[in-house]
């Protein structure tokens, strides 16, 4: 009998994403110890996938991309029992790019961590949540974040900040936000309070209520020269109270914070974090909005539209029907 053939999006050298990535058929391997085996569903694209073609994790080539994956489980790896899901279960999770030769961006995805997706919850919505949950939650953990604590929250239309804003609220935070105006009225929905980018920013935030005693900074935006000073001057002239997700050389420079720098396997693991946030996504306690989900024949659509830096919600590549 012919081997089992999986359509996957990957790159074989390093560079611009529409330059180096190709539509593959690998063979359908077996999940390995401690992962399982989906049909993938609906993947979530990510900043993070266009890094990984540019050379940020120096494994070994050829290499997919597609870390956020809803899907139809069809095998468990030899090691899953107790609690294991169930061969036909629905689960959202993360593809371990790392280690396998295609990621979620294809017709069949090994994940190493997951949670059910629970009813109320399509599977396109569940594939936006695994980096975005992992990076606000865990950023926001190293930050410290408490109830009663200011927090402002730089570049919350992006994803990201998108997220970060209703889990500080969720934990008892005054949040400011900076954002364009497509999500607006959202963040001000959630509780935060919102104003503009650009020029005048820091007059604008401290005229927010208690913007003039900002406790802690999260920089979600795409990097752009001069923020970080910027965002420290709002932080109270204290560098360590500023952390960035993106703008990595100027905060090392200035002396603030970068989340890589300080990730901890203390922080909440996450499959409890996507059982925790698919379930308040279910409920429409949770939201990140979607720009457009594309068909996997489609993708190099989607991934132009990622790439570009300011998609207006979560990139959805959808793998089946």
């Amino acid at each position: 009998m012919p081997a089992r053939q999986s359509r996957v999006l990957r790159f074989h050298s390093f560079g611009e994403p529409l330059d180096v990535l190709c539509e593959d058929h690998v063979e359908v391997a077996d999940p390995p110890a401690g992962t399982i085996r989906v049909r993938t569903i609906a993947t979530g694209l990510n900043p993070a996938d266009w890094e990984l073609c540019r050379g940020f994790l120096q494994a070994p080539l050829p290499r997919g991309v597609g870390y956020d994956v809803a899907g139809i489980v069809d095998a468990v790896g030899p090691d899953l029992s107790e609690g294991a899901p169930g061969v036909g279960d629905l689960v959202v999770g993360s593809a371990d790019f790392a280690r396998q030769p295609s990621a979620g961006a294809a017709d069949v995805a090994i994940l190493d961590a997951w949670a059910p997706v629970p009813d109320g919850l399509a599977p396109v919505e569940a594939a936006t949540l695994p980096m975005v949950v992992q990076t606000a939650a865990w950023t926001l953990q190293a930050m410290g974040v408490h109830a009663g604590a200011t927090v402002l929250v730089h570049g919350a239309g992006g994803m990201v900040g998108h997220a970060a804003v209703q889990m500080a609220l969720a934990r008892g935070a005054h949040v400011l936000a900076t954002a364009g105006s497509t999500y607006r009225d959202d963040l001000t929905r959630y509780g935060a309070h919102v104003t503009g980018y650009g020029a005048g920013m820091v007059e604008r935030v401290r005229a927010l209520p208690r913007g003039s005693h900002v406790d802690l900074v999260l920089d979600a935006a795409r990097p752009s020269p001069g923020t970080i000073h910027d965002l420290v001057t709002l932080a109270g002239g204290d560098p360590r109270r500023v952390m960035t997700i993106s703008n990595h050389d100027e905060a090392r420079a200035a002396g603030a914070r970068v989340n890589l720098d300080e990730m901890s396997p203390a922080f909440t693991p996450l499959p409890e974090l996507l059982a925790t946030y698919a379930a308040l996504a279910a409920r429409g306690a949770f939201r990140l909005p979607i720009a457009r989900a594309v068909p996997f024949p489609q993708w190099r659509d989607a991934v132009d539209l990622s790439v570009s830096g300011a998609p207006r919600g979560k990139v959805v590549l959808l793998v089946a029907p």
